[in-house]
């Protein structure tokens, strides 16, 4: 399974920004897709997560901001933030799951600055 990321740039504060990863290869089925980011000196933290079924969870630090969404035939998901903050500034990566296992997608830059 490859993942392709496409978006993130450079972003005023309450700006928006939408996110794309295209999922490629030899696959039936992607269970879950997620969107992780992680900022300069901190560790990966989950974003989003969508299941096949639309079923989704956020970060509370996102809630209300960020919108996860999925494409099924086309296996890409998305990430639209809004209203984005300084501290939302990181490398954002999505992931996929096929079979139990997760798969990672390169990384893009989104920094929130003035």
């Amino acid at each position: 399974v490859q993942l392709v990321v496409f978006g993130g740039g450079l972003v005023q504060p309450g700006g928006s920004l939408r996110l794309s990863c295209a999922a490629s290869g030899s696959f039936s089925r992607i269970n879950s897709m997620s969107w992780f980011r992680q900022a300069p000196g901190n560790g990966r933290e989950l974003v989003a997560g969508i299941f096949s079924s639309g079923i989704t969870n956020y970060a509370e630090s996102v809630k209300g901001r960020f919108t996860i969404s999925r494409d099924n035939a086309k296996d890409a998901v998305y990430l639209q933030m809004n209203s984005l903050k300084l501290e939302d500034t990181a490398v954002y990566f999505c992931t996929a799951q096929v079979r139990g296992l997760v798969y990672w997608g390169q990384g893009t830059l989104v920094t929130v600055s003035s």
